[in-house]
């Protein structure tokens, strides 16, 4: 039984993935509660100051990074804590089948997939600081530097969690048992992941342009879940990605802006730079992965029918 199929286990009425949706949302808006609450309180009561702060509320308001950037991923954590309950109490899956096809979650593969993104990450960042250090500079505070690696590496990966169990397990799964093919549902959901970002202050700041970086990216992380059987390396890589992105790298027009080791004073901007993802090292790291895992039949993988499994009573 592939990762697709694993779908048809527990119940799958078309409500249940709608009210998923509502599910999701209000645990969104319960979990931006403590952050709002905070924020209002920090500009004194003063409506019109609270409105403005907006993104920029922990530097405009005075308020800790780390404290904001943790009351932020409460917006996620909350969402994340209803969906599993969803999962188990309506569609009455395990979260296994949501995660994986395998038996059990396969942690091996989690952290080759922290492995891989974090050092082609860390070698693209190195090289990029030492070709252009007049555009970093040194921001090293050890007591906020601290903090932030504990909330971001405790905290971080749930907020990745929830969009990649959210989009390449459930609604791709979901999608998959109504369109009745893999490559329809891979398409939808890539391009929905990547027009969610468009509200990020970085879209404001260089253009909708950058959208094709999202879109290609979810495109990537679907394809990579079909032709492994399961999340795992999505799931490590999607971690580690947003991890290195808090603790090495901030600046004032990022949606992540913490108290990183860097601070990237560069002018923004997107041009080429933006291929580089999508042609060189997206495919560099399916090669290593179809290599390790022995990955064959990308074509009934990506763009094959789903043909609904024979289950047992314990399924």
């Amino acid at each position: 039984m592939d990762y697709i199929q694993t779908a048809y286990k527990g119940k799958n009425d078309a409500w249940m993935y709608i009210i998923m949706f509502f599910i999701v949302l209000f645990g969104n808006f319960i979990g931006q509660i403590p952050i709002t609450v905070r924020a209002f309180f920090a500009a004194n009561g003063d409506m019109e100051k609270f409105v403005k702060s907006g993104e920029n509320a922990f530097a405009d308001l005075g308020i800790d990074s780390n404290v904001y950037l943790f009351l932020i991923l409460l917006s996620f954590i909350v969402p994340l804590f209803l969906f599993i309950l969803a999962v188990k109490g309506i569609h009455k899956k395990r979260l296994t089948w949501v995660i994986t096809s395998r038996k059990k979650i396969d942690w091996k593969r989690f952290f080759f997939g922290v492995f891989i993104w974090g050092t082609i990450t860390l070698v693209i960042i190195g090289s990029d600081i030492l070709l252009s250090p007049e555009n970093y500079v040194w921001n090293f505070k050890p007591i906020p530097f601290f903090i932030l690696c504990v909330v971001a590496i405790l905290f971080l990966p749930l907020q990745t969690s929830l969009e990649e169990l959210l989009f390449r397990g459930y609604y791709m799964q979901g999608l998959a048992l109504w369109i009745k093919n893999k490559w329809v549902p891979l398409l939808i959901i890539s391009l929905v992941f990547g027009l969610l970002h468009i509200s990020n202050p970085e879209v404001d700041k260089i253009g909708y342009s950058i959208l094709i970086l999202y879109v290609g990216t979810g495109l990537f992380f679907g394809i990579v879940t079909l032709m492994d059987e399961g999340t795992e390396l999505a799931l490590g890589m999607h971690a580690i990605n947003n991890i290195i992105a808090a603790l090495f790298f901030t600046t004032d027009w990022t949606v992540l802006r913490t108290d990183a080791l860097f601070v990237d004073i560069s002018e923004p901007s997107i041009g080429l730079e933006m291929l580089i993802p999508l042609f060189v090292t997206y495919p560099i790291i399916f090669f290593i992965f179809s290599k390790k895992y022995d990955w064959t039949n990308w074509k009934e993988k990506i763009f094959g029918n789903i043909v609904a499994p024979t289950l047992t009573e314990n399924e």
